[in-house]
């Protein structure tokens, strides 16, 4: 789990929360009709951009995304893969037979092998579905996007709406305060929703793309070497062109 999307969301709140008990009761920041007009209204201009079915499956992947907090490291996985074209060099592909893997991608990849696929097969079925996951991810996070800019301009409708009823009402102060609660809160509940919730989940959702493009790729390409034998020092040296220079020249160090 990360803790730190826990500890981000839960503080922010809380920060907001504390200053609200400081200053007033928290009941004045709570209003129906301004959570209707930005949760509502920005579902809606949501729904209207994009499926039903797409915005669930958004959800589930953002956040599962924010709070799984686990990423294969590119360094672990070649020293692995390494590994694992050792094993083939000296058993032959049915070695990896009782092999354990740890990442799930690389794990299919090295069953593909010891199942005897042919390479075409082989990279092409990783492949798609290294697509397919990496489509998931950009759909959920347009989906996101789509709420983090919709929140905001439904506060300022909400903001709207509230200025209205208060001038339309000016001679009934009763009115005045509740309408005025409208408008502001609507502000409030926007900027919340898209500054805590939703645009810490679209770049967590690329921040997520990012490393699983390198990830998956330098899977495929090791799963691919394996599949062709080839020596685990080629493997290694191919692999490491996948890292950043400094992340190089540490891993030579360590070698």
């Amino acid at each position: 789990m990360d803790l730190a999307t826990l500890i981000g969301i839960i503080g922010a709140f809380g920060i907001v929360t504390t200053a609200i008990f400081l200053g007033g009761s928290f009941g004045q920041f709570v209003d129906v009709p301004s959570m209707l007009i930005v949760i509502g209204g920005g579902l809606a201009a949501t729904l209207i951009r994009f499926q039903v079915t797409d915005i669930v499956f958004a959800f589930i992947t953002g956040f599962k995304v924010a709070l799984s907090g686990k990423n294969a490291n590119p360094r672990d996985l070649i020293s692995e893969i390494t590994n694992l074209g050792e094993i083939v060099r000296k058993s032959g592909p049915l070695g990896l037979e009782n092999v354990d893997v740890s990442d799930p991608i690389l794990a299919k990849g090295v069953q593909y092998v010891a199942d005897g696929y042919e390479l075409d097969f082989i990279k092409e079925s990783m492949e798609r579905e290294r697509d397919l996951q990496l489509t998931r991810l950009s759909e959920g996070r347009r989906v996101f996007k789509a709420l983090g800019d919709s929140a905001p301009a439904f506060g300022m409708i909400g903001t709207l709406v509230g200025l209205v009823q208060m001038l339309a009402n000016m001679d009934d102060p009763a009115a005045i305060g509740p309408s005025m609660a409208v408008a502001l809160l609507t502000t409030l509940y926007g900027a919340l929703i898209s500054n805590i919730i939703c645009l810490p989940l679209v770049d967590k959702l690329d921040a997520k793309f990012d490393v699983d493009e390198l990830s998956q790729t330098l899977i495929i390409d090791g799963v691919c070497q394996i599949r062709e034998s080839k020596s685990p020092a080629l493997i290694k040296e191919m692999l490491v062109a996948y890292l950043p220079e400094k992340a190089r020249a540490e891993m030579a160090d360590a070698a």
